[in-house]
This record gives structure tokens, sequence and C-alpha cells, in this order.
């Protein structure tokens, strides 16, 4: 049942629904403050969240925060508002990333199921059977992408094992790097908030073969912290790429990637993000040039499909930890 009013249990809905969304390393790295004059919600980046040492630049923040946009998108028009979106709309403040204005709904009943996936969305970093995707359902996930201004793109076998070894390069690189490898490690078990970071449970498996090159989280593949099992051999991957690469263009493909992980889970499919290749240049830049003879694009994300278990899902924190009093 949706309702016009923006009242005190909607707001909670609307930002809990928000804070559903995907971030790296699950920082959270958003806070929400609500302008009731002009019924518009705030989003701005947290710079307590922020990984100095994996993503030194924002770019992951700004992902994340575009996934939190197209959350209170369909959260709006769930219970009955026109979400009205503006991206980085104030020069002045840089860490106010996007406002959405809750407007009288003037469309239809919105379609159903998008609203229930938000919750039902979480990553799973297990096995997968190694089942294709149905031929229909990767047309319809490039679609969604391309609604949000974004690219996703399914790379033969050849271009696969480029984004394999690069996103593997990657990790070893990880690991090796003293300051990114404890990064991950406080999110896993360093003092923080029980609402934030991994629960050990959800790292998931090592690849027993090293093909597939799963974040290891600052573990060292020690065995009774990440136990090997045998993954897909031929994975599906999708590069999630954009055409510029400016931070309106990060904050839009993160609404992508959440519009297309939404997408999946409402056709039962699970998904795990590689984002390690993301976090160096030299890295992303080969990513960039797949295939060899197509435009030149920036990617933004490596997503991993496939039909498996759901796995246990990260915490979030509630909603009067993210919100700030009405301006």
């Amino acid at each position: 049942m949706s309702s016009s009013t923006l009242d005190a249990p909607a707001l909670e809905r609307l930002v809990a629904a928000a804070v559903a969304a995907p971030s790296l390393h699950n920082t959270q790295p958003w806070r929400f403050r609500l302008d009731t004059d002009t019924r518009t919600v705030h989003i701005h980046a947290a710079a307590d969240r922020a990984l100095c040492h994996t993503d030194p630049v924002g770019r992951a923040v700004h992902l994340s925060v575009g996934c939190v946009v197209l959350n209170v998108r369909v959260a709006a028009a769930r219970f009955g508002w026109e979400p009205v979106t503006r991206l980085l709309p104030c020069p002045q403040r840089p860490a106010l990333l996007a406002t959405v204005r809750l407007a009288e709904s003037v469309r239809g009943a919105p379609s159903t199921g998008w609203y229930e996936a938000v919750w039902r969305r979480h990553s799973s970093r297990f096995p997968f059977s190694g089942r294709p995707l149905p031929p229909d359902l990767l047309a319809e996930l490039t679609d969604a992408a391309h609604l949000e201004g974004a690219t996703l793109r399914f790379p033969g076998r050849d271009d696969t094992d480029r984004v394999l070894r690069a996103t593997r390069e990657a990790e070893w690189r990880n690991r090796a790097d003293a300051d990114r490898a404890a990064e991950s490690r406080r999110l896993v078990s360093g003092p923080h908030s029980p609402s934030l970071g991994l629960p050990s449970a959800a790292l998931g498996p090592q690849d027993a073969l090293d093909r597939m090159p799963m974040r290891d989280f600052g573990a060292h593949r020690h065995p009774d912290v990440l136990p090997a099992r045998a993954f897909e051999t031929r994975p599906t991957l999708a590069v999630l790429s954009t055409a510029h690469d400016r931070r309106t263009d990060w904050l839009r493909a993160g609404q992508a990637l959440e519009r297309v992980l939404l997408l999946a889970t409402r056709h039962g499919v699970r998904a795990s993000l590689l984002h390690q290749a993301m976090e160096w240049p030299d890295l992303r830049r080969v990513l960039d040039g797949l295939p060899a003879d197509g435009p030149r694009v920036h990617t933004q994300m490596v997503i991993r499909f496939g039909y498996g278990p759901e796995g246990p899902a990260s915490p979030r924190r509630p909603v009067e930890e993210v919100m700030e009093a009405d301006v």
C-alpha cells in the first residue's frame, strides 16, 4: 500500500531502503538530510567512511551513493512520489552528491517487484552452479544499464580471461600492500560498529583452483578464515562502463549498477562485485580497452552473475545513525 504523505514512518522506510544499497567493504559512506520545506532528500558523502588507501579518489564512494539514489527512486515510486533527481547540485558543497525531491506522483502504479528486490539484494561470494543465464535476461540486464546512461557488456571467452587476469593481478597487489590489507581487515574483524563492515560468514571461500579471484579481505587465505572450494569454470561476467569518467558518470554508473543488481535479484540470479582491478589505474585501463576493436570506455565495475546460494547479508546502519537534523 502506497502513501504520498511524508510522515516520520514513511521517511524511515525511504532511508532504510536507501541504505540497503551496496558499498565497497560495506562502509556505507553516506549520510542524509531532509529539507522539509521542499520535501527533498540530500545525500552526502560521509568522509569518515572513506577508504583512503583502497579508494583514494572517491570513485567507489560515488558509485555507492549512485546505488543509494536508485534505491531512493524505487522507494519513492513505491510510496506514491515522483522522484526528481539532481546530481552534484551545489559545486560549493562537493560532499553533497545528490538530491532527490519527492514530488506528487502523476504516473500510474509503479512496476511490481523492484521495491521488494531492494530488501532481497545482497552479494553472494560463494561458488555458482555454472548454469548460463538465458539470452533474454542478458539483453534485459543490458537494457537496464542503458536506461541509466551506462553500458553493460558480457565479454566473450577470451576477454573474460583477460578480465580475470587483471582482477587476479589486482588481488595479488592488494594482498601485498600492507595499508590496503589492513584497511580490509579492519572492516572484517577490527573495532567498528556492528552495523558496518562484513561478518566473516559473508566473505565466502576462495577458489581451490585459483581461477576466480575472490577478495580475501586481508585474510591472506588462512584456511581457518577462508576455506577453499571449487568455483564455476566458465563464469558469467559483465563489465559496466561509461563513455566518460567524471564524478557525474560515477554517480550514473552507480544507479545503473543498482538497477542491474535489482533486476538480477528479481530473476533469482545471484551476483558479486569484482572491484579489485578498479583500484589500480593501470589495470583499470586494461579493462577500458576491451574489446580491442571497440570504443574506448571507462570501466566502473565487473559483476559476476550466476545461480547458487544466496549467502548471508551484511548489516546496515539504522536510520537514526545516517540521518541529520532537518534543514
